[in-house]
Formats: C-alpha cells, structure tokens, sequence
C-alpha cells in the first residue's frame, strides 16, 4: 500500500497538477490510515484488496474518537475516494470500497469580513517609510485589492506585475492561471514598495531572490507563515475577530464587491472558484446585510 500512496501522490502532482497544500494533505491522511492498518492487523505491509467498506468505517470511527472536526473527516474520506478511485483506475485493487460511502455533511459558515471602514482605517494608518513598513502595506492592499490567496500571493513574482496596466498575473489551484485588476491604492503601495526596494539594495548582501515578489530581511522570497504572521498582526490592531488571517482579507474582499453590487459570477471569477455555489455563500452575507440596513432605514421595517 505504501507504494501505491506514492504513486497516488505523484499522480496528483505530474497528471492533477494538484496544489502543494492538497499533495501534503491527501498524503497526510492516506498514511496515518496505512498506519492505523498497520497497528491493528499488527503487520508492516497490508494488501488493497483486504479493505472493505467496514474497514473505511473503523478508521472514521477511530478519526471520530481521536476528536477530529467533521471538516478534517471529510477531508480524510476525500482522500480515500480519491486515492481509491486512482488505485482501481489503475488496476492496484479489484474493488473500491468507498463506492458507497456516504459524505460527511459539514454545516457551512458564513466567512468572516471586516467592514469597509475599519479596514480604510487600517490601511491608511501603516507606516510606509521603511522597506518592511511599505511591504507589508503593499501585501495587506494586495490582498484585498484582488482577493487573492495567501499561496497565490506567496509565489507573485515582479514578472507578474503590469503596474503601468494596473494587473497582476496569479497561478491559484491546479495551477490555473488568472489576471487580476488592481486598485489604485494597491498599485501606488506596490510601486512605493519596489521603488524603496531598489532603492535600498545592498550588493554586498546576499543574492537576493530577484524574481520574487515579496522579500524577507535576508532577500529571500517572503513565506506563507511570515505572510500570515504579518497580516495577523496587522488586523489584529483594527478589529477583535477571533480569525485574523489573510483570509478574511480575502472574505472582505468580495463581499464588499457584492455589498456594492458587483455580479456574482464576476466575483467568482476573480476569486478562481470553479462552481458557483462555491461563491454564493457570500450572498448570504450580503442579503444579512442588506437586512440590517433596511430595519434601520424604512420607517415601517
């Protein structure tokens, strides 16, 4: 089984050209189940065909006593279908036995936003005199300028940019490509970013990582948990959500866009979902607040 996960993990990355994220985590649960196997058949090596359905319902039974959300089990049987989908495909077993496994439901939450105001606020009040200062200005108004993903804006690179045409070019999931329109306060931290950069660059530092968009102190491309950390830290001083990710930049992003009465297929094309309904939770929202706004405002609300 161990040689068929790696097969598996390839076939995501060569033929799926499936995200980093989604290689680590469909290798994650497939192998913490090959040695949850392992452990109760008290054998090193397990044959595909020696899994039934009833042995699919012992691992989510163990997932469910180890205290594992709902969210991460449904990961886990999405790995499972796909691994064993692949694993039949390719003539590794004779039956998948996940064929008739049912989903686990997961409620869905509304995503988390903050208002147009607090984050004017936020944006206008970053200092933009230093280099770290007009970068991480440059990336909170990057981020909520195109609603882009932490792993897309991470791997922007200064090709990418088009400042003169106010676009950016990002690869998001299956390494799908997208051009992005940029505002106008995202452009000018951009080009104050880039200009205090060249300006400051040492050449008797270290190589720096020239095609990189965004760089650490050591000229090094900037990492999603440095970008992450940035981020919080930044929200954190304008708002008391109990999440304060890059997300919620992203989160804020289309539903202002729809607040304001963008369409909502316009927005899932900016966001790069691939359905639909995917982008339609944050009709919900929008519909909340229209709904506060006319209790407030109409005099026989």
């Amino acid at each position: 089984m161990k040689q068929t996960i790696e097969r598996f993990r390839e076939y995501l990355v060569v033929e799926r050209n499936a995200s980093h994220h989604t290689v680590t985590a469909y290798a994650r649960d497939l192998t913490a189940f090959h040695a949850w196997l392992c452990e109760i058949a008290e054998t090193d090596t397990v044959k595909l065909d020696a899994i039934d359905r009833n042995t699919i319902r012992g691992w989510l039974g163990a997932l469910v006593e180890r205290g594992l959300s709902r969210r991460s089990i449904s990961r886990n049987v999405t790995s499972l279908r796909s691994f064993f989908r692949f694993a039949e495909q390719r003539g590794y077993t004779a039956v998948d036995p996940t064929v008739q496994l049912q989903s686990i439901r997961i409620e869905k939450t509304l995503p988390t936003f903050i208002d147009e105001e607090s984050l004017a606020v936020l944006l206008r009040s970053m200092d933009t005199t230093s280099l770290e200062g007009a970068r991480n200005a440059a990336i909170l108004e990057l981020f909520y300028s195109t609603g882009m993903r932490l792993s897309e804006l991470v791997g922007v690179n200064r090709r990418d940019l088009r400042l003169d045409a106010r676009i950016v070019r990002v690869l998001g999931k299956r390494r799908k490509e997208r051009i992005l329109p940029l505002g106008e306060p995202a452009t000018a931290a951009l080009r104050r970013y880039l200009d205090i950069r060249d300006r400051e660059a040492r050449t008797d530092a270290a190589p720096a990582d020239t095609d990189a968009l965004f760089l650490n102190n050591r000229g090094r491309r900037l990492s999603s948990r440095s970008v992450y950390s940035i981020v919080h830290d930044h929200l954190r001083a304008v708002c008391d959500l109990k999440q304060c990710s890059p997300h919620v930049l992203r989160h804020s992003f289309a539903t202002h866009l729809l607040n304001r009465g963008a369409d909502l297929q316009a927005v899932r094309e900016l966001l790069g979902h691939e359905s639909l309904s995917t982008t339609q939770i944050y009709a919900h929202v929008t519909t909340d607040h229209l709904k506060r706004e006319y209790a407030k405002a109409h005099p026989r609300a």
